[in-house]
């Protein structure tokens, strides 16, 4: 059979099915966007796929998985891996109408939704029962739960509260050949044999498609105390990020490192931003506690603050007085948002190291990129609590050889220090190639193994998160 027989047989399989308005073939998406933020190229689908419910997505797999069609799974294209761009043989599926908020439980601490529903619209809905869902990053507004999920997306408060898996109670998912798994669990201790949930989660959309979940809510902080200080070098970082943990009676919420490069950078070319120190200093943490009351948790946090200048460990700080003065701190961080207008040929990385390599670790790529391009814009940043560094690298007139030749050097330090290529936006197709780097050959040949059983055909998000074997 040709292609194109095939391809018109599998169309006509899957309008017959789900209807017209569920699937849009090729000619109806020359407009559309098939590319992730993450600079991987992304062709025009065969088709594209929105149902509306898990048992629509159960019928479309299984229809593909007879004709052996490749399907890539979207959400809200945020993604910095590459792991949801689509090739002209692919079929995209999106779950961009499965966006329903389901239940909100609040006995239960619980909300249960379709995994097409944004980040945000999860926060807001928790925040109006009066409770918190704390996974939030700076794509919270486009990103969704599904991809969180399928990437087990980090952010700012991983600290406190852990990754995306750490939020989800029970989920709901379906496999490649149509069949669904899981159950919309809500408790804390289910210990029932192979953890089918965590599975899913962090898979990529390579094993199945995430449709439903239920996740944890915590309960809403009474009060916020928000600083950003300026500290002389890194054993000081440290030291402050262990005090605070220690002396602190909550500990801290967030830990937010950033070098002068970033801070400097974002204040030069982001309208509306100001320092909110009036000295330079080597590096800057954004640190937030949450607490209970409001009075005795703000004192308690300033008068931590004001030992640790007196130490030595802090030289400066300013400590937010409003929600407004912590916003105008959190916009300087946040302001990576603008990489992809103000720096859309920049090379990001993501990768994480035991907390007290980071400073070494980080210096390293910085002076070997300077050294190696002169001129080179590098950018550090990160959640250093979580061991998490960002580097974002421009090199003027960059071709794919020099790109390779940026990745190969930080990739090499990574592997040099026992770090890991990716901390929290997953390995699409920009990763697979190094994941190496992280995993060894027998962990390689597990997951091969497991992808081999959920997914004989090979049909789930090809060519995304395992390299290709030489």
């Amino acid at each position: 059979m040709s292609n194109t027989l095939s391809n018109s047989a599998i169309l006509t399989a899957l309008t017959e099915a789900l209807g017209d308005d569920v699937v849009s073939p090729r000619e109806r998406l020359l407009e559309r966007r098939n590319a992730d933020w993450s600079g991987m190229p992304g062709a025009t689908p065969l088709a594209l796929l929105r149902p509306r419910s898990t048992e629509q997505v159960a019928q479309a797999l299984a229809i593909c998985n007879r004709f052996r069609q490749p399907v890539v799974v979207q959400g809200g294209l945020t993604g910095l891996a590459g792991g949801a761009c689509t090739a002209a043989n692919e079929i995209a599926l999106s779950l961009e109408r499965m966006m329903a908020i389901e239940e909100v439980d609040a006995i239960s601490s619980t909300i249960t939704v379709q995994t097409g529903v944004t980040l945000e619209a999860v926060q807001q809905a928790a925040s109006e029962a009066g409770l918190m869902f704390p996974l939030d990053l700076g794509a919270r507004g486009s990103c969704t739960i599904g991809g969180n999920l399928a990437t087990n997306a980090g952010g700012n408060r991983v600290i406190r509260y852990g990754m995306a898996r750490d939020q989800v109670l029970g989920l709901e998912a379906v496999l490649a050949d149509g069949s669904v798994i899981g159950g919309l669990h809500k408790m804390v201790k289910n210990n029932t044999g192979y953890d089918l949930r965590n599975l899913m989660i962090g898979s990529e959309g390579t094993l199945g498609i995430i449709t439903r979940a239920v996740l944890r809510l915590r309960p809403r902080a009474g009060a916020l105390a928000t600083a950003w200080c300026g500290l002389p070098d890194y054993a000081a970082v440290t030291r402050l990020l262990g005090e605070a943990q220690r002396h602190l009676s909550t500990g801290v919420s967030a830990f937010e490192v950033m070098w002068p490069s970033f801070v400097d950078y974002m204040l030069g070319n982001v309208h509306g931003l100001r320092a909110p120190l009036d000295t330079p200093h080597p590096f800057y943490v954004l640190m937030e506690s949450a607490g209970g009351d409001e009075a005795s948790h703000q004192q308690a946090f300033e008068d931590f603050l004001a030992a640790m200048l007196e130490a030595g460990v802090i030289a400066n700080a300013s400590i937010a007085q409003s929600q407004s003065d912590a916003g105008a701190f959190w916009r300087i961080r946040d302001a990576t948002a603008e990489f992809p207008i103000l720096m859309p040929d920049l090379i990001a990385f993501d990768v994480s190291f035991a907390i007290a390599d980071i400073g070494r670790a980080a210096q390293q790529c910085d002076e070997a990129l300077r050294a190696t391009w002169p001129g080179s814009t590098v950018l550090t940043y990160g959640h250093l609590g979580d061991g998490n560094l960002h580097l974002i690298v421009q090199v003027a007139g960059a071709d794919d050889s020099t790109v390779n030749a940026v990745e190969a050097l930080v990739y090499g330090i990574v592997r040099e220090y026992g770090g890991s290529v990716s901390a929290e936006h997953g390995i699409g197709s920009k990763k697979r190639d190094v994941l190496g780097h992280t995993r060894a050959p027998a962990e390689l040949a597990a997951m091969r193994a497991i992808k081999a059983a959920l997914d004989p055909h090979g049909i789930l998000n090809p060519g995304k998160v395992l390299p290709s074997i030489s």
